[in-house]
C-alpha cells in the first residue's frame, strides 16, 4: 500500500436512519476515534416515516468536525472522507434547493397501494427484473407514483427527486451527483446499462434530468464551499468520495464477497447479503441487487422487524423485567437474554412472527402483522420473550434460504451490527440457520467498508484483497445439531403459518387503517 504518510487517516461518514456517524480509521483499519449525532423520525400519521433533511446535514457536519477533535488530528492529515448512506429515501428539492419535502425515508408506507398497481396493471416485475429493487412501498419509484397522483403540487414544482446523501453533497459542492450503489436502490437505475431505466421513469412520470447524475462508488468530489470545510475542521479541498449504501459497505467491511460467505446485519432492522460479479435478479421477486461498484454486485434481503423487536419486548411485554436488571445493575437487554436463556431453544413450541412493522424480503408484504402461534397454559413470559429473539432469526433463516437458491449454498455467516455483541444471539443463529457464525474483531462494518473503498477511489489501494488484513476473526459459533433438528422444523411451520395467514392479513391491516387513529 502506497498511502501517504503525510496523509494517514481516512474518515468514514455514516448517514444513517436514526443517526449519522463518523469514524477516523487508519491505514492499518483500526478505528480510531468516532463521534454519532442522533436525530429524530417523525411519524405524525402510523404510515408516515420523515426526517428534517438539514438536521441530517447539520449532523453530518458536527459529526465529522466532533471526531477530528476526539482524535486529535490534523486537516492536513486527512486522505479522504468517504461515505455510506442509509437508502430508499426521497427529497423534492426546487432550483435553489429549497426543500419542497421532507427526507421521505424507507420506512414511510404512503405508497402502499401502488405495490399493487405496479405488479398488477404496469408489468412491475419486469421493472424489478430491470432495476433489482422489490417492488414495495420503500422503493423510491412508488413513492414518486404516490406524489404524482396525491400531492401534485409538489410533483410539478421539484426540479429534482434526490435522496439524503444527494441533498448533503449538493449542499457542500452544489453538484447532484448520485452513486451507482445508492441509485441501484431507488427502483430506477437499470442495472445493465448502469443508466435511468426508462420503462421505471414512465412507471411514475419523470424525466431523467430530475434526478442526479449517476456516478461510480468512488468518484469525489474537491472544492467544497468554504464556510462548510470552515465548519467541519476540513481543508476545502479535501477529496470527498461518494461511497455507496451502507448494506453493500457493511460487507466489504466484514470481509464477505467471497462465494457462499454471507453478511448478516441486525441493528434497528436487519439483512443477509452475498456478493456476485454480475447482476443478478431473483425470478420470484424476493431478494434486492444493489451496486457496490461495477464488478461487485450484492444480493439478498432486508428485514424491518430486527432489533426493533427485541426493544418492544423490552418496552410492552417486559417492563417489570427490564426494571429488575436494571436494579440489578445489568443492562435490560442482557437482563432479558438471561431470561431468555432459561427456555430451551424452541420455546416449547410456541412461534412468534415478528412481522409488527410490516415485512420486507423475501414476503415485501407491507400489510404483514405480528403472530404468537402455538400460545398454551403452560406457556410462561420466559417462552414469549425467547420465542420473539428466535422469530427474528426464523426471518433471517427465510431471507438466507432464497439467497442460497440463487446464488449457492452457505460456507459462513458473518455477523455485524448490534447483535454482534450477545453471544447468545449469535449461537441462535448458528443454531437456526445450520452454519457457523463468525464475528470480525470490528462491528464498525458499514464505516470500514466506506473506508476501504476511500482509498481505492484515491488510487492508495488497487483491489479490496489489500485490506484483506483488517477483517480479523474475533469469536465464531458452531451449530448445536441437537437445536437445529428443533428449529428445522419449527421454521417449517413458521412458514406455513405465515402464508396461511395472507389474506387475513391484508384484512386486519385494512381494519386498522379504517378505524385506528
Amino acid at each position: 500500500m502506497s498511502l501517504s504518510v503525510q496523509k494517514p487517516y481516512i474518515l468514514a461518514a455514516d448517514i444513517g436512519t436514526t443517526s449519522t456517524k463518523t469514524l477516523v480509521i487508519d491505514r492499518d483499519g483500526r478505528v480510531l476515534a468516532s463521534h454519532s449525532v442522533e436525530y429524530p423520525l417523525h411519524t405524525p400519521r402510523p404510515d408516515m416515516a420523515e426526517q428534517d433533511p438539514d438536521e441530517i446535514f447539520r449532523a453530518v457536519l458536527t459529526s465529522i468536525q466532533a471526531v477530528i477533535a476526539i482524535a486529535r488530528i490534523l486537516p492536513s492529515q486527512i486522505l479522504c472522507v468517504s461515505f455510506s448512506s442509509a437508502m430508499h429515501s426521497l427529497i423534492a428539492v426546487d432550483r435553489d434547493l429549497n426543500l419542497l419535502t421532507q427526507c421521505i425515508t424507507w420506512a414511510d408506507n404512503r405508497s402502499v397501494d401502488y405495490a399493487r398497481i405496479l405488479k398488477e396493471e404496469m408489468d412491475g416485475h419486469q421493472i424489478y427484473l430491470n432495476t433489482g429493487t422489490p417492488i414495495h412501498p420503500m422503493s423510491p419509484l412508488l413513492k414518486l407514483m404516490w406524489f404524482r397522483d396525491n400531492r401534485k403540487d409538489i410533483f410539478e414544482q421539484a426540479y429534482k427527486f434526490i435522496g439524503i446523501k444527494e441533498y448533503v453533497f449538493a449542499k457542500l459542492f452544489g453538484q447532484f451527483v448520485i452513486d451507482y450503489s445508492i441509485a441501484s436502490a431507488t427502483g430506477l437505475f437499470n442495472l445493465r446499462k448502469l443508466q435511468w431505466d426508462e420503462q421505471a421513469l414512465a412507471a411514475c412520470g419523470v424525466r431523467p434530468e430530475q434526478l442526479s447524475e449517476p456516478v461510480s462508488t468512488v468518484h469525489h468530489l474537491a472544492g467544497m464551499k468554504p464556510e462548510y470545510a470552515q465548519a467541519m475542521g476540513l481543508q476545502a479541498d479535501t477529496p470527498f468520495v461518494v461511497g455507496a449504501s451502507d448494506g453493500v459497505l457493511a460487507n466489504l467491511g466484514v470481509g464477505a464477497f467471497e462465494e457462499g460467505v454471507y453478511a448478516v446485519t441486525i441493528g434497528t432492522s436487519g439483512a443477509v447479503r452475498g456478493v456476485v460479479r454480475e447482476p443478478i435478479t431473483d425470478p420470484k421477486g424476493r431478494l434486492f441487487c444493489y451496486a457496490l461498484k461495477e464488478d461487485f454486485w450484492v444480493v439478498g434481503g432486508a428485514i424491518n422487524n430486527g432489533g426493533i423487536m427485541f426493544r418492544w419486548v423490552r418496552d410492552q411485554l417486559a417492563t417489570a423485567e427490564a426494571e429488575e436488571g436494571r436494579r440489578r445493575g445489568m443492562d435490560p437487554y442482557d437482563y432479558l437474554t438471561s431470561l431468555a436463556q432459561e427456555v430451551a431453544a424452541g420455546s416449547d413450541g410456541l412461534i412468534f412472527l415478528p412481522l409488527l412493522a410490516g415485512e420486507r424480503a423475501p414476503y415485501w408484504n407491507a400489510n404483514a402483522r405480528g403472530v404468537f402461534f402455538g400460545l398454551s397454559l403452560y406457556h410462561q413470559k420466559t417462552h414469549m420473550i425467547r420465542s420473539v429473539m428466535e422469530g427474528v432469526m426464523y426471518r433471517i433463516q427465510s431471507v438466507l434460504t432464497a439467497l442460497e437458491e440463487l446464488s449457492g449454498p452457505t460456507k459462513e455467516i458473518r455477523a455485524s451490527g448490534g447483535f454482534a455483541r450477545s453471544s447468545f444471539w449469535l449461537q441462535m443463529m448458528s443454531d437456526v440457520t445450520g452454519s457457523s457464525v463468525v464475528v470480525p474483531n470490528s462491528i464498525e462494518s458499514s464505516g470500514l467498508g466506506a473506508a476501504q473503498l476511500g482509498l481505492l477511489a484515491m488510487g492508495e489501494i488497487k483491489d479490496f484483497s489489500a485490506v484483506h488484513q483488517w477483517m480479523q476473526i474475533q469469536h465464531s459459533h458452531k451449530t448445536n445439531n441437537e437445536n437445529y433438528e428443533h428449529y428445522q422444523e419449527l421454521t417449517t411451520i413458521y412458514s406455513r403459518v405465515y402464508h396461511q395467514l395472507k389474506d387475513e392479513f391484508d384484512m386486519i391491516a385494512e381494519y386498522q387503517q379504517k378505524y385506528t387513529k
